[in-house]
């Protein structure tokens, strides 16, 4: 799968594309990321990208004009190199529809997907006749899209074939089925803190693997419904 951020802070991205299995999965090309920096679809000597908002008031807006441009750039690009047309143009705002992980597998069945960072008091209302659609992480505030762009481009690009070691290690995760995943226990069996005791729970240590079966079921939590 392919993902394409656009940003005002693309060294954000850096260390968290550099490592760990999304490092992995870009090296094995089950995905591949770019990050474009929106000021490079800006105009005049110093690129401005942000303008202050028709009306009045605090703060700075994003300029609709680069980032359309940006848009349309990468999706001509990414037409041009892959033979599907499956493209998801997605904007990260506060008013988008809460993310979730039946979200991140609707996403997973696109071929590439665009995410637009927003930043300072928002970016101008017209970009939405551009996109697909806009998705929020949660109800709280953020300095800009990129942390929300991270989340979103971990949990989709995780459910790649391909990606993890064991895939069935998916199957188990937390939030499928509603439900959260089962505890976990590793060695030591006894960990001694403070003078106490924390044992593992017998059923783990049986080699009864019905019995586990059954614990994991039963100690996992149903999802609570908003």
């Amino acid at each position: 799968m392919r993902f394409d951020i656009i940003t005002i802070f693309p060294n954000l991205f850096d260390s968290f594309l550099d490592e760990s299995l999304i490092k992995k999965s870009a090296l094995n090309r089950v995905n591949t990321f770019f990050v474009h920096d929106l000021r490079r679809w800006a105009k005049g000597k110093y690129k401005t990208v942000d303008e202050r908002p028709y009306g009045g008031g605090a703060g700075m807006v994003l300029m609709a004009e680069p980032i359309i441009k940006a848009i349309k750039e990468i999706k001509t690009k990414i037409l041009k190199t892959r033979a599907s047309k499956k493209i998801k143009v997605i904007l990260l705002t506060p008013a988008g529809k809460e993310f979730n992980q039946k979200t991140a597998k609707r996403l997973a069945k696109f071929d590439s997907l665009i995410l637009i960072c927003g930043r300072y008091e928002g970016v101008d209302e017209r970009i939405g006749k551009f996109v697909d659609e806009k998705i929020s992480i949660g109800p709280y505030v953020l300095s800009g899209g990129e942390t929300a762009a991270m989340v979103i481009v971990e949990t989709v690009a995780r459910l790649s074939p391909g990606y993890m070691g064991n895939p069935n290690s998916l199957n188990e995760e937390s939030f499928e089925s509603d439900l959260i995943e089962y505890p976990h226990y590793t060695r030591p069996e006894v960990l001694k803190v403070d003078s106490k005791n924390y044992r593992v729970p017998k059923v783990l240590l049986s080699g009864d693997h019905k019995k586990i079966k059954d614990w994991r079921q039963k100690n996992r939590k149903i999802i609570k419904k908003k």
